[in-house]
């Protein structure tokens, strides 16, 4: 598995507390496409779909 940036780990705790996309944009100060883009690289890193199962991976991976 390719390592996560320091932003997507930030990008996927802000998921993990129930954040939505633009809540986590207002919060890292980036846009909404660019929170979209960091959810895409995690889902793709983490071999996973959605959401939820990117947040399980990364619990069962002790990334958050």
């Amino acid at each position: 598995m390719e390592p996560l940036s320091e932003r997507e780990l930030d990008v996927l705790r802000l998921m993990a507390e129930g954040l939505t996309y633009q809540e986590i944009g207002e919060r890292l100060f980036i846009s909404l496409n660019t929170v979209r883009s960091h959810v895409k690289a995690i889902y793709g890193k983490l071999g996973v779909n959605n959401r939820t199962q990117a947040i399980a991976s990364a619990r069962e991976k002790h990334l958050i």
